[in-house]
């Protein structure tokens, strides 16, 4: 069946509408081959360009990087299965296109997703990406065959194009769709005769001008994200005098100064309930001097019911009734907007005929000159005293920028949300960092802190940033202040509530940030590019910090055994933490802790002896014929449970052992230790690591190993690998 749907979509192809009219109007994309087509572009290669009826190509959810191309196309629906499973992406940027001598003489193709002379197009639950500028490590030179010197620089908030319509596209629709670039004119949506443009609950987002109508546009319940200070809306409306952009019920974001908007023509903007971030700088929507400018009709911008927050800006004053043949607020809609020529919500028929298109007409738009540069601020990397030109961006390292707080370390998480650096920022994300700098939350807890120093640190070494390097050596110097005197780090500091004062060897906390002062002082895995001067203070640290292991080693009963996951910082003593961990020896954290001992040059007899006795205290709490697994369970609320069961030739540790008795316990919400796994509530015993063989590789090979070069004369370990 899926052979002859086939053979009839490629004879609709080559017969025009021929059969395919008759046929069911839809085709589908998948990436991973369920439909007919792997690609957008082979699916649309499909259609017939004319048709009676609308066509739908529906698209799987997957990412297609490719760049589309609708030319002479009509009646088509781009439908997505979800508008966050479904992207489209490529990255380009629009100066590097304008290099190629024969593409780049006109902005046809330079978008992701490019249409011409292709009327009645609809997109829906889509994501679509000019990724250029969020890859981009900075701006770049590049031979160009059209630039008089045989080069161009590319830059990296320079102009990007998500969406670029040419003449003879009109009457667009995008609805639930997501449109991105960093740069300029994400959407482009060009024909200032006949460009009709609908926009609904869409979120758009990029740099100067990224929203661009040319024509009659109308965007209800979206959503925009500025990354430039220049303007994030603009429009031209210089065919005709009732032509115009209208903004209802959306919401502007953006980077702190960014502006409304600007134009270059003649324009006409409406702005009806809608709202502004503080962030937004205290500037009206203005003429920008390069163009031919608002000369005929004067200026036209009109407000009604728009407030930001914070505190409205005086030009955001209700003035809708000043507009000449305006309604009321309830009045601006979409039908009203188009003036007859177009009824995209009541579906009526047109009543004014829209100018006829003239496909062999050059685009007039081709071989303008580009607006003015973009003002985007630089970059946060480049903000140095002393910088004087661009120097070499790395995302990620510029995310941990935004995060690092006054005191030098960084968080974990924002209002519970573990802070990631692996994708790209959205707007309230960077407003976020941004807005809470002297905030008590810098941690050394799951890796805060030290993974961001080792990656500034390794990042500066690639690019030479100062920026980066300034950055990792504040973190370095967050960790030298938070250690106590008598050598132990807590969870959190500045911050001392709850339990985070507390000694934290949980996690590894206190052992990976003295890894990263032992690195730095002797000057490896890339901390040797951090100040000199930084050595010693990181020595001294790693000294003290080891002292406060030995004193911190619990005693029991006349014997060295282990250590708990956290200590009181002024008793050195065992402590609780949350409800479930309580003052006990752990069987994970000794591991870190040990392994730490290990790794010191010429270990003094108390360091040997420390080890040895944890490597004792081990081996005699290990619960051999025993393995934890995950078992399923359709009764449970996760579809398992997890069990301590009996398994021949397995060894397991408990992650607490009683201080006393040396008998694993296992402890939920309720605070009461158990000896059993299955005793505490499912929440809990499927929700942290009560059991594991965090012990295993150190005891059968990283001890034996250690023994032999430091301790040749003591006996290897009780069952470990000779």
């Amino acid at each position: 069946m899926k052979t002859v749907r086939k053979l009839l979509l490629l004879l609709a192809g080559i017969g025009g509408m021929g059969i395919f009219s008759a046929r069911a109007q839809q085709v589908t994309v998948a990436a991973d081959g369920s439909g007919e087509f792997r690609t957008i572009q082979a699916a649309l290669n499909s259609l017939p360009n004319e048709a009676a009826k609308p066509r739908t190509v529906y698209i799987k959810n997957g990412t297609y990087r490719e760049k589309v191309m609708l030319d002479g196309k009509q009646k088509i629906t781009l439908k997505g299965q979800s508008e966050k499973g479904v992207v489209l992406t490529y990255a380009q940027a629009r100066d590097e296109w304008r290099c190629d001598p024969v593409a780049g003489q006109d902005d046809w193709g330079v978008a992701t997703l490019n249409m011409r002379n292709s009327p009645d197009i609809t997109l829906e639950n889509l994501t679509i990406i000019n990724s250029y500028g969020f890859e981009a490590k900075g701006d770049v030179e590049i031979p160009c065959a059209t630039a008089a010197n045989g080069k161009r620089t590319i830059g990296k908030n320079g102009h990007q194009m998500a969406l670029r319509t040419m003449p003879g596209t009109t009457r667009l629709t995008v609805k639930h769709c997501t449109l991105r670039a960093f740069g300029g004119d994400t959407v482009s949506p060009w024909d200032v005769d006949a460009g009709l443009y609908y926009f609904k609950d869409c979120t758009l987002e990029g740099g100067v001008d990224f929203y661009c109508p040319r024509g009659w546009a109308f965007a209800e319940n979206c959503r925009f994200i500025c990354h430039n200070t220049s303007a994030a809306i603009w429009h031209d409306g210089s065919g005709n005098q009732e032509s115009k952009t209208v903004l209802k019920n959306c919401s502007f974001e953006g980077d702190a100064g960014y502006k409304l908007g600007r134009f270059h023509r003649e324009a006409q903007f409406y702005l009806v309930n809608c709202n502004f971030s503080r962030d937004m700088a205290d500037a009206d929507i203005y003429w920008a001097n390069s163009g031919p400018g608002a000369k005929q009709w004067g200026r036209r911008v009109y407000y009604q019911n728009c407030h930001r927050k914070g505190g409205d800006y005086a030009w955001h004053k209700n003035n809708l009734s000043t507009a000449a043949g305006a309604p009321k607020a309830s009045g601006i809609t979409a039908d009203w907007t188009f003036g007859g020529r177009w009824f995209p919500v009541s579906g009526k028929p047109a009543t004014v005929v829209l100018p006829a298109y003239d496909p062999t007409a050059k685009d007039r738009y081709s071989t303008l000159p580009q607006t003015q540069a973009s003002t985007v601020p630089m970059a946060a990397a480049t903000a140095v005293a002393g910088a004087t030109a661009p120097v070499a961006i790395d995302s990620v390292a510029e995310r941990m920028l935004l995060y690092q707080r006054s005191v030098g370390g960084w968080p974990k998480a924002l209002d519970d949300v573990k802070v990631k650096y692996d994708h790209p920022l959205t707007t309230a994300e960077r407003a976020a960092a941004r807005k809470v700098p002297a905030k008590s939350d810098a941690t050394i807890d799951n890796d805060a802190t030290t993974r961001e120093i080792r990656y500034l640190a390794k990042a500066y070494k690639a690019t030479q940033n100062p920026a980066y390097k300034a950055a990792a050596e504040r973190g370095i110097r967050y960790l030298l202040a938070m250690q106590y005197p008598n050598g132990g780090f807590p969870q959190y500091y500045p911050d001392e509530s709850g339990y985070r004062h507390q000694i934290t060897y949980n996690d590894n906390a206190m052992v990976k940030a003295l890894q990263v002062l032992r690195d730095l002082s002797r000057r490896t895995n890339d901390l040797d590019a951090l100040d000199a001067s930084l050595t010693a203070p990181a020595a001294k640290a790693v000294d003290l910090g080891i002292a406060c292991m030995l004193k911190t080693q619990y005693v029991q009963r006349g014997k060295l055994t282990a250590w708990c996951a956290q200590h009181d910082e002024k008793t050195l003593l065992p402590a609780k933490a949350r409800a479930f961990e309580l003052a006990s020896l752990s069987g994970m954290e000794t591991v870190g802790i040990v392994r730490f001992l290990m790794d010191t040059d010429n270990p003094s007899p108390e360091i040997r002896k420390s080890v040895e006795a944890a490597v004792a205290w081990l081996e005699a709490v290990k619960l051999s014929g025993y393995t934890v697994k995950d078992q399923p369970d359709p009764k449970q609320p996760k579809g398992f449970d997890r069990v301590i069961v009996p398994e021949a030739g397995s060894t397991i540790w408990a992650r607490f052992y009683d201080l006393t008795t040396n008998q694993p316990i296992y402890v939920g919400r309720e605070s009461k230790p158990m000896s059993r796994l299955a005793d505490i509530e499912y929440e809990r015993r499927t929700g942290y690591a009560y059991a594991g063989v965090w012990p295993e590789k150190l005891l059968s090979r990283e001890y034996p190993r250690w023994q032999q070069k430091w301790n040749k004369t003591a006996s290897p370990a009780p069952g470990s690998i000779k």
